[in-house]
């Protein structure tokens, strides 16, 4: 989030003054306001605004469709006759007059591409009518790599269009560099749901057959029953509907696993559930809240006879919805669960819960990772906040997909 906010600061800044130099330009000639404002005010305005409708597009990174879209918004920041975004390679679009200089303008591109330096050059053009006349190219970098440039065309040489045009493709580079963060974190999702699929598949799939295959002779019928438990279960656990799914489908998916380890422990593990109505549609990561259940049941069972009791409560908090998951095994040292939150030591079997507070912190934030109380022998409690709304944040199911 840092990073983010430092981004846009870098962004917003050249836009400013370019909106501030516009409307010092606009008021030297215009004198006073018009009521809506003064020039520079209203420059600063139109200059933001353009910048916010083209922001969109480019935040899902530099292609074909994504530069059509945005090239008109870019062109009305620098006033220009022509203006073209290209990649590596070509030209991904030309806007405004002068598209016959797109192959010229490509062979000029080479030098700027290799060292991530702009120039400026004027343009050959046998048509006298032809108003484009001298080009400015900028190029976009993201990590310190070029990924293309700007290139704005005008009549003449311009010193003003050089610093322009090369503030302006700053802001495209950061831009660009947010929608590679972006990329980067649902890799990043993806990999942990990922791995946490990969956890859940040893030990789980093979207990749960083992407890089937167990009851296929005594009581066919019981057998039946948690074959269709598991196959539901394995379905949601393995689905591709996207990162995000509702309290209602993970608290169904728990219930469903929570099936399958009574039918293999049997009265030892007694389950209660509180759940608020209200809060069942509140949308959440993906395979979040099944893990702590499981870690829950690993720890209340391992190395005692006795009946583990598990507490699974979800209510309304205002504008968050508080779930915790207690169980009364046997506990943690602090100090060791420190050291697993933080990576330094890996948890002991089953799916720790390092890999939920990292999904929580990115999704919502670091002050909605998990809060764990425990203490040897004291069993563990943990409170996961999840914010009824977040930007970003839909299940499947809200988004129509079923």
């Amino acid at each position: 989030m840092t990073g983010f906010v430092a981004g846009l600061c870098v962004a917003v800044l050249p836009l400013l003054a370019a909106g501030f130099w516009l409307g010092r330009r606009t008021a030297r000639r215009e004198g006073r306001g018009d009521g809506l404002g003064t020039p520079v005010e209203h420059a600063t305005f139109q200059t933001l605004h353009t910048a916010s409708l083209a922001a969109p597009s480019l935040r899902a990174g530099l292609t074909e469709e994504t530069a059509r879209r945005s090239a008109r918004r870019l062109r009305s920041l620098l006033g220009t006759e022509a203006l073209c975004l290209t990649d590596e390679e070509r030209v991904l679009v030309w806007d405004g007059v002068g598209a016959h200089h797109r192959d010229d303008i490509m062979e000029r591109l080479a030098g700027a591409l290799e060292t991530g330096r702009g120039e400026a050059f004027p343009l050959t053009c046998p048509s006298p009518a032809c108003p484009v006349r001298w080009a400015v190219v900028a190029p976009l970098t993201v990590d310190d790599r070029v990924h293309g440039a700007l290139v704005a065309c005008a009549p003449r040489e311009s010193a003003v269009l050089v610093r322009a045009a090369g503030e302006v493709a700053r802001w495209v580079s950061v831009q660009l560099e947010l929608a590679d963060l972006d990329r980067s974190r649902t890799r990043l999702i993806e990999a942990e749901i990922k791995a946490l699929r990969a956890q859940i598949s040893p030990h789980f799939i093979f207990n749960s057959l083992a407890v089937i295959a167990s009851f296929v002779r005594t009581d066919p019928e019981r057998a039946r029953e948690l074959l269709l438990e598991f196959a539901d279960f394995t379905r949601y656990s393995f689905r591709r509907h996207g990162d995000f799914t509702t309290l209602a489908d993970e608290l169904h998916a728990i219930d469903q696993y929570l099936a399958l380890v009574r039918a293999r422990f049997g009265d030892r593990l007694a389950v209660t559930l509180q759940i608020a109505p209200e809060v069942l549609p509140v949308a959440l990561p993906f395979l979040c809240l099944q893990p702590l259940v499981e870690n829950a049941v690993k720890h209340g069972l391992e190395g005692t006879a006795d009946t583990c009791r598990i507490g699974i409560t979800a209510r309304d908090a205002g504008a968050e919805a508080l779930v915790v998951i207690e169980d009364d095994g046997a506990g943690m040292d602090p100090a060791l669960l420190r050291r697993i939150l933080a990576g330094e030591v890996s948890p002991s079997g089953g799916i720790g819960l390092c890999n939920v507070d990292d999904r929580l912190r990115q999704v919502y934030g670091d002050d909605h990772g998990l809060v764990i109380e425990t203490a040897p022998g004291a069993g563990m409690k943990v409170t996961a906040r999840l914010p009824k709304y977040q930007p970003g944040v839909h299940s499947a199911a809200r988004l129509g997909r079923g």
